[in-house]
């Protein structure tokens, strides 16, 4: 199992929380830059911690490069948040989110898509291939 994934699985369903309350008070229809934004303030009114837009360092056979990439929120250096405002997931978003997650080490991702009526209809709760196995 990978060393972070008990706790990025016991931080999902208070970030699924908090990103349900930012929907309750926003509703579907903005940009995803402000579901991020509230998304950021309400973790940290929950004194949950987390960083957004982060640059990363890259490796690929010896040469080591800083990439800045969009990720949206990363909560504990252990959960991998990607927002949301489309029509509907596509494989891509899925595809994007994994990647990240590699690319970070990160055991567990969430996909929020805040286009929905109902929030947790657009919820996609990834995990990196072999870290919730014993």
């Amino acid at each position: 199992m990978h060393p972070k994934f008990a706790k990025a699985d016991a931080l999902s369903p208070k970030v699924i929380g908090a990103a349900i309350e930012v929907h309750r008070h926003k509703g579907p229809g903005l940009i995803e830059s402000i579901y991020e934004r509230c998304l950021m303030r309400e973790l940290e009114l929950l004194g949950i911690p987390a960083v957004n837009q982060r640059v990363v360092r890259v490796e690929y056979k010896g040469l080591v490069f800083d990439e800045p990439l969009r990720l949206d929120v990363l909560v504990d250096d252990c959960l991998l948040v990607e927002n949301k405002a489309v029509e509907k997931i596509m494989p891509i978003h899925k595809a994007t989110l994994l990647s990240y997650m590699k690319l970070l080490d990160i055991p567990l991702g969430l996909l929020i898509n805040y286009h929905e009526p109902l929030l947790k209809d657009g919820i996609v709760r990834l995990i990196l291939p072999g870290a919730g196995r014993l």
